[in-house]
């Protein structure tokens, strides 16, 4: 059964994680975007929004994705159970 635990399973090893690192560290050199700024525009974007949603501010992800083509910017925000947030 040991085979069929490591088809399955969901940790990523340490070369996949080395992997991510890098194309994310790429991805910003070529956008010419810093990860301080990322990190500065997670804060921005969880001010705003949390003035209207009850989010899960420390599990906010934001990532800049290239591609050949584009760039994009993009937000994971949870969202809180009771969700709309009272005035």
């Amino acid at each position: 059964m040991g085979w069929l635990n490591k088809l399955f399973k969901s940790e990523d090893t340490s070369g996949s994680v080395a992997k991510t690192r890098l194309q994310m560290v790429l991805t910003h050199d070529r956008s010419s975007i810093s990860p301080g700024l990322i990190d500065e525009i997670k804060d921005d974007i969880i001010e705003v929004i949390a003035k209207r949603l009850d989010i899960d501010p420390d599990n906010v992800v934001v990532n800049l994705n290239t591609t050949r083509h584009e760039s994009r910017l993009v937000a994971e925000i949870p969202i809180q159970t009771n969700g709309q947030r009272r005035r």
